[in-house]
């Protein structure tokens, strides 16, 4: 099976980067099993299966299964972010500034598949995080295929995009998704081409001119397949809570975290998986979660 090594410059954290890629603990297109993260992909050349192990400090093994097993060694090192560009981070604020002394070895990595990290974000759209990810789960797993190789077991790859446009409206309605994001989703599929040919720069503006993509989805999209340190998600229900209880030691609202992240721009993304990932930024929550709508009884 075709193997790679990415050696580091100082100590490395795979599980810490490729930690937002998982859509909750059930995702079947990534499971963490001991010291093994395995992940699959459906790269332009195919399908994938790879087990990523960190083996030293500073480095990081990768087997891979598949057709698409050379186009993911490929990518492995952007993946897990040696490309990630730090250049002019040296924070200030006191909070963010132990963070960056907590993780100092925190890298962004990006996974080049701009599909695949719109469509679970558009599922997350305005709905509680446990909910999307049952849906991504029940889409993935019924519509994905098998994952090549010795992946553990229920593990599917993404469905491609063909097949994301032929999914039928009860299927999405079967897995709790409303009428307004399965059309965004299937809308997107549609697009897929000219989605995977976008560059960082003209991302943001070619995601966010889509029907039912705005700028939470968009920079959602834009952390995961492209690696963006600055793509804050400006609309999500917690985050500018959370940034405000960890700067301020009050709430705030997305206008007041705009504004108080500013003097970090470009690396405002940063910062907040600095917080997240430092332990010192903790999600409250406040009386019992309300009910979650079930679209299946409508």
């Amino acid at each position: 099976m075709p193997t790679a090594t990415v050696t580091f410059d100082g100590p490395v954290s795979p599980a810490l980067t490729l930690a937002p890629l998982r859509r909750g603990s059930g995702d079947p297109c990534f499971r963490v099993i001991g010291a093994d993260t395995w992940r699959t992909s459906l790269t332009r050349t195919g399908a994938v299966t790879g087990r990523i192990r960190k083996t030293a400090v500073d480095t990081v093994e990768c087997e891979a299964w598949g057709p698409g097993a050379a186009e993911f060694l490929d990518g492995l090192g952007a993946l897990l972010g040696t490309e990630d560009d730090r250049t002019g981070f040296d924070p200030v604020e006191p909070t963010v500034a132990a963070a960056h002394r907590r993780v100092p070895h925190l890298r962004l990595g990006r996974t080049g598949r701009v599909l695949e990290a719109l469509i679970p974000a558009i599922l997350e759209q305005r709905v509680y995080g446990k909910d999307a990810f049952r849906a991504w789960r029940l889409l993935t797993t019924k519509f994905g295929a098998p994952a090549p190789g010795p992946a553990p077991s229920g593990m599917r790859v993404p469905p491609a995009a063909d097949v994301w446009r032929r999914i039928p409206s009860w299927e999405f309605q079967l897995a709790n998704v409303d009428p307004g994001r399965a059309r965004t989703v299937v809308g997107c599929a549609q697009r897929a081409d000219a989605l995977e040919r976008l560059d960082r720069e003209k991302a943001a503006a070619g995601l966010t001119s889509l029907p039912g993509v705005g700028v939470w989805t968009a920079a959602e999209t834009m952390q995961r397949a492209f690696g963006d340190p600055d793509a804050l998600s400006v609309g999500d229900y917690h985050l500018a809570k959370l940034v405000g209880l960890c700067l301020l030691g009050r709430p705030i609202d997305d206008a007041e975290m705009v504004t108080l992240l500013e003097p970090i721009r470009p690396h405002r993304h940063r910062a907040v998986r600095l917080l997240e990932a430092s332990g010192l930024a903790v999600r409250q929550r406040r009386g019992p979660r309300a009910p979650i709508p079930d679209l299946r009884a409508l």
